[in-house]
């Protein structure tokens, strides 16, 4: 406004003497918020930002315990009923066959085609990316013993929805995904979070298109570098069936099927619209001290409701297909929550917005390393 009246009381040309050395009238000028609050509040509205831009030299380092255990406390304070809605679900098996075979029909009709084709790559994009999300998703699921009541029969199906990816995967993310779950946040533990040489290397617009476009490897190869595992004979199970699987299906149809398989893996991780609920889950969004974020679009259809996320990390044992009903058990702590109304704009904004990037993760010190640097605070004091 008082742009416009100097401009009208000194004609078409604007006299940036008025303005303290500003040259342009964005400067300063915040993005709009990319989260939506369902039930906006005196605390959240939903339209403006709650705080300053992150500083994205840093991670955001918090001494605050992760936020699912006390709100879980509390849904079951207020809502008991809600352990009905616990134990495994039985259509999952189901629908993880239908995929299956799916992916192994598709691969076996594209054995004849070039791998740069037009159609081969069309259908690796968009039926074999998320086919395949779907079944790492589908790995998720299972990784929390959701699909039958036995622990091994849980892992063998594992391995069976394992086998379209075409390397072997589940023994590896099921460990550490657990510890995601338990040791959300903490850093060295939970291998979800960015390192300090992608916070040094990526933090920029060509960088987080480069993460982007390449992240299902950042998430395969990164727990290697950050906390390597004990294996276990799931661990071999998983490697051996799928070396055979692969073996068999070259051996006997050529290296296309296989092609395919592996095109679909890496392009279900890549700039691929169910892809977005790798950055929408744990991201910092909107200068807001919140480190889970839901998304309750259509998508949700195709990813088992992975995007009912702060449910999934309050509820662990509620499976997906009763996710939507916990929610709607307890819309007066999930409704005012800002969750995000894009999965695919979610990687648009994140590429683009300077608000976010890889620096937007919520970080807290280990428990461990925490009890010793105050054991070793507490020695020094009494000497």
């Amino acid at each position: 406004m008082v742009a416009q009246s100097v401009c009208k009381a000194t004609g078409s040309e604007i006299d940036f003497s008025y303005f303290g050395g500003a040259e342009s009238f964005t400067e300063g000028k915040r993005s709009p918020r990319r989260t939506t609050v369902v039930s906006p509040s005196e605390q959240d509205d939903g339209v403006s930002y709650p705080g300053p831009p992150q500083d994205p030299k840093e991670f955001l380092w918090i001494m605050t315990e992760e936020p699912h255990r006390s709100r879980r406390m509390a849904i079951m304070k207020a809502h008991p009923e809600v352990t009905k809605l616990m134990g495994y679900e039985p259509l999952t098996k189901y629908v993880v066959l239908a995929v299956v075979s799916l992916q192994l029909y598709l691969a076996m009709y594209l054995r004849h085609s070039h791998p740069l084709s037009f159609r081969f790559l069309f259908l690796a994009y968009a039926v074999g990316g998320t086919t395949n999300q779907n079944l790492f998703l589908a790995i998720h699921e299972i990784t929390h013993n959701l699909a039958f009541k036995g622990i091994n029969a849980n892992k063998a199906l594992a391995v069976f929805a394992n086998l379209p990816i075409g390397v072997p995967y589940f023994a590896a993310f099921k460990k550490y995904h657990i510890e995601h779950h338990k040791h959300l946040g903490e850093d060295g533990i939970d291998t979800d979070l960015p390192t300090n040489f992608e916070l040094l290397c990526l933090n920029n617009v060509l960088g987080k298109t480069f993460f982007a476009t390449f992240q299902i490897f950042f998430y395969a190869l990164r727990p290697g570098f950050v906390r390597m595992q004990t294996p276990t004979r799931w661990h071999l199970y998983n490697v051996i069936v799928q070396l055979l699987f692969d073996y068999v299906l070259v051996r006997t149809f050529g290296m296309r099927p296989l092609l395919y398989l592996l095109f679909s893996s890496f392009f279900a991780g890549s700039l691929h619209p169910c892809a977005g609920h790798f950055i929408a889950e744990h991201y910092v969004w909107d200068s807001l001290n919140q480190e889970t974020y839901s998304y309750y679009g259509p998508l949700n259809i195709l990813a088992y409701n992975v995007g009912y996320h702060n449910e999934h990390h309050d509820f662990p044992s509620v499976p997906w297909t009763r996710l939507p009903a916990l929610r709607a058990l307890a819309p007066e702590f999930y409704d005012i929550l800002p969750s995000h109304p894009s999965w695919p704009m979610v990687i648009v904004n994140f590429i683009r917005d300077k608000e976010v990037g890889i620096f937007a993760r919520a970080k807290r010190i280990a428990k461990n390393n925490k009890q010793k640097h105050e054991s070793s605070s507490s020695s020094s004091d009494q000497e």
